[in-house]
């Protein structure tokens, strides 16, 4: 699928907190995100969103091409694709199809990796070879550094009729230029825009993070450190890391030291800079409240390359280990040495509520989770929400107005079943409080289609395949008037 709904309006609102005085330009665009119309496709009218990708090179200019159907000399992008898990996914796409630029010679400009320099609302011509009217693009435009300088330019034939580098204060689009001649035209440094932690204990282990098998995320289903993208209210890329650590783990270290610098690859192929920080930790990862990915371990060094696991990150612990007079991999004798046990202290428990509504027809509402989803992916599932500061019944109603357009009254609510789970040994456990809704008002709607595509009330002896198992656990146990079922405890 395109960029969903929900990463564009996010998008939108973090390039809005750096322009806000941009927002009245932009409400034919927010608008369109609160239409029901996929606002990514040709068809919807007045105007969609489209992705451009702007590539500057060591000395300062941006490609222009030469578009023949307008006639005019532009940035290259367009429209997003199915298979764009982003928007500036899509940008590079759109580079590479139009110019010949593979996405490996380009990295992400530091700031903007997931937010766009610029978006333009301008106006498109009506073609009638493509049945098309005239209409808006909504343009999101992404800033890349031109990496590999020997990449070659090679045109798309049929769209593209030729191309040039242009001086900054000679780029056409006029917002764009303003924002690039703020921006400035260095390129000599790549400057990292993501950062990640190499934690390491007194024995001598590195601690791992599983992350989840899903597309769209950083190496999915692999072992990898903790970090992620810088952010614009980070000061510095350690206070990216920190909030990285606090946001994912619920870590805080009182030391981190800058270790390297490493360039590496996202699945769209571009180039992107790294900022490694060190730093010292003897805990139990069970002990951590794991929000992001599937769980976290220790591991010595020898037993890294048996693990699915990026090889830059195997070389990355060498070096660090070798440094640290560690063995395994380095090769060097490590000292001997006695691990620090965690200290003795409560396992957190992730905390879900789930909705239990049944029709007049006793049947009960189940939401089918999209394809992508992280959890529960293309599975039936309650309506669910995980609590954040507020009480289970407040995230309850909450949830059900914000997933499905449901109005329900505190009142009218009553506990009916309770479902605590492990999924393997190592995870973090979670208590799923299933709640029975008397009354309510609304028909359920999807509201968050880049979460769930479809909600329907099924005859509980009759329910769909697959369900998540945990759901057809409790609608079973509230069905034979039981309050409790416990899942995956040995």
């Amino acid at each position: 699928m395109p960029p969903s709904r929900s990463l564009i309006r996010s998008t939108v609102e973090a390039y809005l907190e750096r322009h806000p005085d941009e927002r009245s330009g932009l409400d034919a665009l927010l608008t369109a995100l609160d239409c029901p119309a996929d606002p990514t496709s040709r068809t919807t009218l007045p105007g969609h969103v489209t992705c451009g990708a702007i590539l500057i090179d060591d000395t300062g200019r941006v490609l222009h091409i030469h578009h023949r159907a307008s006639g005019k000399v532009l940035a290259p992008g367009g429209h997003t694709e199915p298979g764009d898990e982003t928007l500036a996914a899509a940008a590079l796409r759109e580079l590479h199809e139009e110019a010949g630029i593979p996405p490996h010679a380009v990295s992400a400009w530091p700031g903007y990796a997931s937010v766009p320099l610029d978006i333009d609302v301008h106006d498109i011509d009506a073609s009638p070879a493509k049945n098309e009217s005239a209409h808006q693009h909504y343009d999101l435009r992404f800033p890349f550094r031109l990496v590999e300088r020997e990449a070659a330019i090679t045109l798309q034939a049929e769209e593209v009729s030729g191309w040039e580098w242009r001086p900054l204060d000679r780029v056409t689009s006029p917002t764009l230029r303003e924002k690039l001649l703020k921006l400035g035209s260095s390129a000599a440094v790549a400057e990292p825009v993501n950062a990640s932690a190499l934690i390491h204990n007194d024995a001598g282990q590195y601690l791992l993070h599983l992350r989840d098998d899903v597309p769209g995320i950083w190496e999915p289903g692999a072992w990898s450190l903790l970090g992620g993208g810088r952010e614009a209210q980070d000061r510095s890329l350690e206070e990216t890391v920190r909030r990285e650590l606090r946001e994912e783990a619920s870590l805080d270290l009182p030391d981190l030291e800058p270790f390297a610098v490493e360039e590496a690859r996202s699945d769209d192929g571009a180039t992107i800079s790294i900022a490694i920080y060190s730093g010292r930790w003897n805990g139990a990862p069970a002990d951590l409240t794991l929000t992001e990915g599937v769980m976290l371990a220790w591991f010595d060094p020898e037993v890294l390359p048996r693990l699915r696991i990026s090889p830059s990150t195997v070389d990355l612990v060498k070096r660090h280990a070798a440094r640290a007079g560690g063995s395994g991999l380095a090769g060097t004798p490590r000292p001997p040495t006695t691990q620090v046990p965690a200290p003795s202290v409560a396992v957190l428990n992730v905390i879900g509520v789930h909705l239990y509504l049944e029709d007049t027809e006793g049947r009960v509402l189940l939401g089918l989770r999209h394809p992508d989803s992280a959890y529960a992916a293309s599975m039936h599932h309650f309506l669910a929400g995980h609590c954040e500061r507020e009480s289970a019944v407040t995230c309850l109603v909450r949830e059900a107005q914000e997933e499905a357009g449901l109005v329900i009254d505190p009142g009218d609510v009553e506990l009916a079943h309770v479902v605590h789970l492990v999924d393997a040994s190592g995870y973090t456990p979670r208590m799923g409080l299933v709640f029975r809704a008397r009354s309510w008002s609304g028909s359920p709607e999807i509201r968050e289609p880049d979460k769930c595509i479809g909600w329907r009330f099924w005859n509980p002896e009759e329910l769909p395949e697959p369900v998540v198992p945990y759901t057809r656990a409790a609608i079973e146990g509230i069905r034979a008037g039981r309050l409790y079922t416990e899942m995956g405890w040995s």
